[in-house]
């Protein structure tokens, strides 16, 4: 993955809680920064997902992940990643007519 600088503004309440997090996991505040920007975008991938408005392999190529991690995260969040109840039933029946 390439890294790119970028000028940003940060509000400074936000860089209240980027000093608290470099202190609490010892890391310096570039990190701690870059650690929210990545969970949040996570976040947003992972609902993008969610909505079905990218796939799970378009959401693991976004993240720089695999396929399963992708799963394993949405798991943690709760996120169903298979077909639903209904898709299989309809996948039963088809399977069922081509036979």
């Amino acid at each position: 993955m390439v890294n790119i600088s970028y000028p940003l503004r940060i509000p400074e309440k936000l860089m209240s809680i980027v000093e608290l997090r470099s202190r609490e996991e010892y890391v310096d505040k570039t990190t701690a920064l870059r650690q929210f920007i990545y969970l949040g975008a996570e976040d947003y991938v992972i609902d993008l997902y969610k909505e079905g408005r990218i796939s799970l392999g378009r959401a693991a190529e976004l993240l720089n992940k695999s396929v399963h991690d992708i799963i394993y995260i949405a798991k943690k969040k709760g996120i169903s990643t298979g077909a639903s109840g209904k898709q299989q039933e309809w996948s039963r029946k088809t399977a069922e007519k081509i036979k």
